[in-house]
């Protein structure tokens, strides 16, 4: 009876340290992300099929319609802080819902300053509520520091690119969302993945015509198969830093 005992309890604990050690990717955005529409879908949502989920975890915290700001002024990220540890991964790409002049109307309800640096513009809204808006850098330096704090590893990703074409090529985001994640990745140390380069290659290789048939209804949402297109694209590029501890997690190709 009591070795009995002692052997359920000896294989419990062990399940429960199995358990402990399998890591979750935790990933944060906007619709681009995941996307619960019908016809349309969010990158996020098949990153699983990536990765090899008998050794990590996967969970998908990106919600339509968020900006980095509105993630923050949410409590959306809080929910992930509060989940996060040590030896967890957060992935984060935002920029679609940024662009808006910061104000208390519903068109400014998502924007941010522009840039990375440590400029604040204070609004006051109808209620007497006060908030201080930061730049896009800021929002994501903070994403990046506060993971780390609890022992996660942070990466950044541009965003994807739109279904937008000047001289025959995708429209990059090189000269503002994209170069602004790259600059914040860059001075805080983590691994960045260009999606909207490595997406934008693959676009340019297809063609405007079959890239159309991945955008329903217009520039910015794709469907299953731009969602899954774009989850390779993070993919290659988590990939391309051999030595990143999410690397080892990737599915062989």
């Amino acid at each position: 009876m009591a070795l009995g005992f002692f052997l359920v309890l000896g294989v419990g604990l062990l399940a429960g340290f199995t358990q402990k050690a399998r890591p979750t990717l935790y990933i944060i955005g906007d619709s681009t992300v995941r996307n619960t529409n019908e016809g349309y879908a969010g990158w996020g949502s098949y990153m699983a099929e990536q990765l090899d989920t008998t050794k990590l975890r996967v969970s998908n915290q990106a919600m339509a319609g968020r900006s980095t700001r509105t993630f923050v002024k949410e409590k959306r990220w809080e929910k992930v802080l509060a989940t996060l540890q040590p030896g967890d991964f957060v992935l984060m790409q935002f920029g679609h819902n940024e662009g808006s002049v910061p104000d208390t109307s519903r068109a400014g309800y998502r924007g941010v300053l522009r840039g990375t640096g440590p400029e604040t513009r204070e609004l006051t809204w109808p209620n007497g509520q006060k908030e201080v808006v930061h730049t896009y850098g800021w929002y994501l330096r903070k994403f990046v520091r506060e993971a780390r704090a609890k022992g996660a590893t942070p990466i950044i990703a541009s965003m994807i690119p739109r279904n937008q074409w000047k001289d025959g090529k995708v429209v990059l985001a090189n000269d503002s969302f994209g170069k602004w994640a790259a600059e914040v990745a860059q001075q805080e140390g983590v691994l960045f993945v260009d999606l909207n380069q490595i997406t934008a290659d693959k676009y340019n290789a297809l063609g405007p015509e079959k890239v159309k048939a991945l955008f329903p209804t217009d520039h910015t949402h794709t469907n299953l198969a731009g969602a899954r297109l774009n989850a390779a694209s993070v993919a290659e590029g988590i990939r391309k830093a051999k030595k990143h501890p999410l690397a080892r997690y990737l599915r062989k190709t």
